[in-house]
C-alpha cells in the first residue's frame, strides 16, 4: 500500500504506496475522521512512484508506504518531519488463483510451471516492494527462470490483483491483505512463508511540505493506537514489536 492528506476545518491529503492497503487504509481512516472530525483524501499508486513525486514536490501531507526505504530516503534527504518516521506494518504475500483455476496450489511456487499456468501476475519490481518480494520468492524457489516468460506485470499491486481476478493470467502473487478482502476471499490461495523473501516493512512519514502537519500527527498518533493495529492485523498484516510497544 500510497495515500495522502489535507484539511478543511479538517481536511489533509494522505498517500500510500498501494502495499496491498487499499481496504485497509479506508478502514483506518473511517474511525479516524469519526473520532477525529478531520476529512481525510486519499490517493493509492505504488510506492517508487509516490516518492518520485514527492521529491519533485508533490502537495502530499502523509506518505504511507509499502517499502520503508523510501521513507527513510525522504528523511535522509531532509523531505520528510524529523522523528516522525514509523513503521506500522509488515506485509504478506500469497499465491493466488479464481476458485475455478485448475491450477493446484498445494504445490506451491512450483504450481507456476504447470502448462496450464500461462501469465502470472505480479507487482512491477522496479516499483514495487512487493513485486520485488514476489520476484525473490521465486528465486528462493529456483523457478524463477522457469517463470519468468510468464509475469505479467501491474502498475502497482492492486492491479496485479485485478490481471488474476479478471481471467488475464492464471495465478498471481498477491499481498494478503488483497487476497483476503471481499471481492477476492473466495479464491484459492497459499501462503508464501515470510522466510523465502525479505521483509515487506511498511513505514510513514509526515512530508516537510505538508499544508496540514496537525491533521497529518493526528492520523500518526491515531495509527500507533491499538485500535488501528488491530485493524491492520484483521486485514493479514503483522505489527512489529516496535510499534506494540508504542
Amino acid at each position: 500500500m500510497a495515500g495522502w492528506l489535507r484539511l478543511p476545518r479538517l481536511f489533509f491529503r494522505a498517500f500510500r504506496g498501494l502495499g496491498g492497503s487499499t481496504a485497509a487504509l479506508p478502514a483506518l481512516v473511517a474511525p479516524f475522521e469519526k473520532q477525529s472530525g478531520h476529512k481525510v483524501s486519499l490517493t493509492f499508486g505504488s510506492s517508487g512512484n509516490f516518492f518520485t513525486q514527492i521529491q519533485n514536490g508533490a502537495p502530499f501531507d502523509l506518505f504511507l508506504s509499502a517499502d520503508i526505504d523510501y521513507p527513510r530516503r525522504l528523511d535522509a534527504a531532509a523531505l520528510a518531519e524529523s522523528g516522525t518516521l514509523y513503521e506500522y506494518a509488515m506485509g504478506k504475500i500469497v499465491l493466488w488463483a479464481s476458485k475455478g483455476a485448475t491450477v493446484d496450489l498445494q504445490r506451491g511456487l512450483r504450481a507456476l510451471l504447470d502448462v496450464r499456468v500461462r501469465h502470472v501476475a505480479i507487482a512491477n519490481p522496479e516499483h514495487a516492494p512487493y513485486g520485488r518480494a514476489a520476484v525473490a520468492a521465486l528465486r528462493n524457489a529456483g523457478i524463477y527462470e522457469q517463470v519468468r516468460a510468464k509475469l505479467v506485470y501491474g502498475e502497482n499491486i492492486a492491479q496485479a490483483a485485478q490481471f488474476v481476478a479478471s481471467g488475464n493470467a492464471q495465478a498471481g502473487i498477491l499481498a494478503l491483505s488483497l487476497a483476503i478482502s471481499p471481492p477476492m476471499r473466495e479464491g484459492k490461495r497459499w501462503d508464501i512463508p515470510t522466510n523465502m523473501h525479505p521483509p515487506i516493512e511498511q513505514a510513514a512519514v509526515i512530508l516537510r511540505n505538508a499544508k496540514d502537519k496537525d491533521g497529518a500527527r493526528a492520523f500518526l498518533i491515531f495509527l500507533k493506537s491499538a485500535e488501528a493495529r488491530k485493524i491492520l492485523e484483521s486485514y493479514g498484516f503483522s505489527v512489529p514489536a516496535s510499534a506494540k510497544s508504542q
